[in-house]
């Protein structure tokens, strides 16, 4: 929730889930459309800018190491030196080059 306080939105949803997974885990798509669909309700109910509604949904209630990995040091990857970044922005780039869009 630290994060979603951090940015101020207007409103927001908040679902304790590890980072990637705000709708849930991978090959459930019952439990992903419930919680779009109980966010979009939640949406219409909140009249107060500011305001965050935490949905009560649980990622595995017989394991919660998750939440001392994600959010910590060491969690996401170092950033490159800008040089790498810099040639892997280019060779990107030059992969998609004049690929059309449909």
């Amino acid at each position: 929730m630290d994060i979603t306080r951090a940015v101020n939105p207007p409103r927001a949803v908040f679902v304790n889930f590890p980072l990637g997974h705000q709708t849930g885990k991978p090959n459930q798509p019952a439990l992903q459309r419930e919680i779009v669909r109980e966010a979009l309700r939640v949406f219409e109910t909140i009249d107060k800018p500011g305001t965050i509604v935490e949905l009560p949904y649980v990622w595995d209630p017989n394991d919660r190491r998750w939440e001392e990995t994600d959010y910590t040091a060491g969690f996401l990857a170092e950033r490159p030196a800008k040089e790498d970044a810099d040639k892997a922005e280019a060779e990107r780039r030059s992969r998609y080059a004049g690929a059309s869009v449909k």
